[in-house]
């Protein structure tokens, strides 16, 4: 194990500055912070030396990525992946293998989520479905580990560990753990049957940069794995950190459907199947996110997203309420958050 994996977050930056001054390519002292996100990344801006400023640019992003933490291979593995199929991602400049650093070229501070608003929503979304057809396109099997049943199972249960037990402080009897099953074996059965493509994992509008050319610029896609193919869209769509009407929604994702149906990737042929296939894709990305969101305030103090959790959950309950082997998770919901049931609709 390498010494600096034991080390305070502020040591590790002192390594990280003394790395960036051997390069001989930034300005190591001009490192200020960049970004930080849910994981145990952190990123900085630097600014470039006048020599090299033509062929990198002003500044540069430096990524801390604790290597007992972090996939700092995946990283580099998938930003090859990606812009060999003509996604606009960071070009790495330099890499520290062994002790989690990394830099690579500054894709600005805009992300999507600053700038989307109803006037050009439509327009930013189509260029995010165009890079992410692209990138599906160039699946193969066997390049990427595989997003099996196992793998989101073990999502799933950070729903019913941090949600449910930690949050709610639930315990489930007998009867409720079987009707939870029932609807993880059908969202399962569902989502384990889609075709398969190379999967972002985290396609939303924090992680998309809108850019001068070549919109949008992609980030964080270090966990891509090969799986559902409806996966990334609802991802994109049915964003945690930002919510469009439900028209909207269905309308981009049927533009999504004929672009990917026209180019050749394996979408259902039927739309609504389809759409069906995206809502239950988009019930086990939620779930796992309720978890998640919830394990990071409990556990690493970010409390931050405890705000968007209602989000979430207004997905989460329109989505089961739409179905009949779905909507045992409403009830339980309402049993747990003493909430009075509504009347919705059965398809």
């Amino acid at each position: 194990m390498s010494l600096l994996q034991n080390l305070t977050p502020d040591l590790r930056l002192e390594a990280l500055t003394a790395w960036l001054a051997t390069l001989n390519v930034v300005d190591a002292a001009s490192a200020r912070p960049a970004s930080s996100d849910a994981s145990f990344r952190r990123y900085f801006r630097v600014n470039v030396l006048p020599e090299h400023q033509a062929s990198l640019g002003a500044t540069l992003i430096v990524m801390d990525a604790p290597p007992e933490r972090e996939n700092v291979l995946g990283f580099v593995k998938v930003d090859e992946m990606l812009t060999h199929a003509g996604v606009s991602v960071p070009r790495i400049v330099a890499t520290d293998y062994e002790r989690g650093f990394m830099l690579m070229s500054d894709l600005g501070n805009t992300t999507y989520l600053q700038v989307l608003d109803h006037d050009n929503a439509s327009a930013m979304y189509a260029d995010a479905l165009e890079a992410l057809v692209k990138f599906q396109l160039t699946s193969e099997p066997d390049v990427l580990p595989e997003y099996d049943r196992a793998f989101m199972e073990r999502e799933l249960g950070i729903f019913t560990e941090w949600y449910l037990g930690r949050h709610l402080k639930a315990t489930l009897n007998d009867k409720q753990q079987a009707e939870l099953k029932s609807v993880f074996d059908a969202i399962l059965a569902n989502v384990t049957a889609q075709q398969q493509v190379y999967v972002h994992r985290d396609f939303h509008s924090r992680n998309l940069m809108q850019i001068d050319a070549g919109n949008p610029g992609v980030l964080d896609f270090q966990d891509a794995l090969y799986g559902p193919i409806t996966y990334d869209v609802v991802s994109l769509l049915r964003d945690a950190y930002v919510q469009w009407d439900e028209e909207l929604v269905l309308d981009w994702a049927i533009r999504y459907w004929q672009h990917a149906k026209s180019a050749g990737l394996p979408v259902n042929k039927d739309i609504d199947s389809f759409y069906q296939d995206f809502e239950y894709m988009g019930l086990q990305r939620h779930l796992k996110i309720l978890g998640i969101f919830c394990r990071l305030h409990y556990r690493d103090g970010k409390d931050q997203y405890l705000a968007d959790l209602p989000t979430v959950m207004d997905y989460v309950r329109k989505t089961a309420g739409r179905y009949r082997d779905l909507k045992p998770l409403v009830r339980l919901l309402d049993l747990l958050e003493d909430v009075q049931p509504q009347v919705g609709y059965t398809f």
